[in-house]
């Protein structure tokens, strides 16, 4: 129906972690980093060949990728294959061909292996050639003016 939002099974294991405190570490990225359309491309392929269904690491949705410790052993089945730490992004924004990353996540496992929000984010950028502190930021614009009559 129109107006309804879908979600997925993972954004509901989020909501259940977060709720049960498994996640030890969220940061809104401020002000956002945003992919240039040369890095973002890169960044999407080099995340398709390491998918964690073809022997890689990764897991990468618009909206979310998510770095796993192992491959998954099948499609539908992670195994015992732990989620490390996850990326909320947006694609097409602030252009068509751009992506946002605006907030990152590092669960308790990934904090046992060493794993920071930087770190994370970095694996990720490196892919297309960039580092958190390196990769172009959103502009920050002032909220708007109150509409008054």
């Amino acid at each position: 129906m129109a107006g309804e939002e879908t979600f997925s099974a993972s954004d509901f294991e989020m909501l259940a972690a977060q709720a049960y405190d498994e996640f030890v570490i969220t940061e809104v990225i401020r002000p956002a980093a945003v992919l240039p359309e040369s890095a973002a491309r890169e960044v999407l392929v080099e995340m398709a060949l390491r998918d964690v269904n073809t022997g890689g690491q990764w897991r990468a949705r618009p909206g979310d990728w998510h770095r796993y410790d192992r491959p998954w052993p099948s499609v539908d089945d992670q195994g015992g294959a732990q989620l490390l730490g996850s990326m909320q992004v947006a694609y097409g924004t602030p252009t068509k061909y751009e992506i946002t990353i605006y907030r990152a996540t590092i669960t308790s496992a990934g904090t046992q292996q060493g794993w920071t929000v930087e770190s994370l984010c970095n694996e990720a950028l490196g892919l297309g050639g960039l580092t958190l502190s390196s990769c172009p930021r959103a502009d920050l614009l002032p909220p708007p003016r109150p509409f008054h009559f």
